[in-house]
């Protein structure tokens, strides 16, 4: 394992090799950075690990520190990265079979700002492969292009899609430029081979599904 001193190397390899790469105490030395005054980031990170192979996920918090050595700051560090490891993957393999299946792993994009435009790519079960940011715009309106809609979908292998964008605005229903666009996408789907299962479009209160409102249409 790579001492305190060596982090650079640590870091050096990890943007080489991925993050694939470290095992699970190096991926504390990355998250944390430093050691204390008394513990090497070495020992603390192996410390951690135990740790964590001890707890529970209600109480990673409180078991973190009861170790010697562990601090409030880095307790509340280590559970702050598996929790955000949590939400952003926890759609990876999820079974779509209904619109309200697949809010859950799409509500952070309802807060956004911006509009972001994401594809959902589906095996032939209709689970989860990936999400993936195909655009982000202004405030009220991004630029799709169907290559960037089905290019990770071709790659994948996917067998479905599920598009989705948010409403920075807060009204929900569909504007002339949405339906334009989901023409268009659903055209390049016939042609490609990868359906298009719904469009939703979502925002902190609520979302509309272009299948639940029959729109949806087939292209002439």
């Amino acid at each position: 394992m790579c001492k305190e001193n060596n982090k650079p190397k640590i870091r050096e390899l990890v943007l080489e090799r991925g993050l694939d790469f470290p095992i699970d105490e190096e991926l504390i030395m990355l998250i944390l950075g430093t050691g204390s005054k008394n513990m090497p980031i070495d020992i603390m990170a192996k410390k951690i690990v135990e740790a964590l192979d001890s707890s529970n996920r209600d109480d990673i918090v409180e078991t973190l520190l009861k170790v010697n050595g562990i601090g409030t700051g880095k307790a509340l560090a280590v559970a702050a990265a598996l929790e955000l490891g949590k939400r952003r993957y926890c759609h990876l393999g999820a079974h779509i079979s209904h619109p309200d299946d697949i809010i859950p792993y799409l509500k952070n994009y309802a807060i956004c700002q911006k509009e972001h435009f994401v594809a959902v790519t589906l095996n032939g079960g209709h689970d989860i492969i990936q999400i993936h940011v195909v655009s982000v715009g202004t405030v009220n309106r991004t630029l799709i292009h169907p290559r960037e809609v089905f290019g990770e979908a071709i790659r994948e292998n996917a067998a479905a899609l599920i598009l989705c964008h948010n409403h920075p605005s807060g009204r929900i229903q569909p504007s002339e430029e949405d339906v334009e666009t989901t023409k268009l996408l659903l055209e390049a789907s016939q042609i490609i081979g990868i359906p298009i299962l719904d469009h939703i479009i979502i925002d902190k209160n609520g979302y509309f599904s272009f299948l639940e409102h029959n729109l949806l249409f087939e292209t002439e």
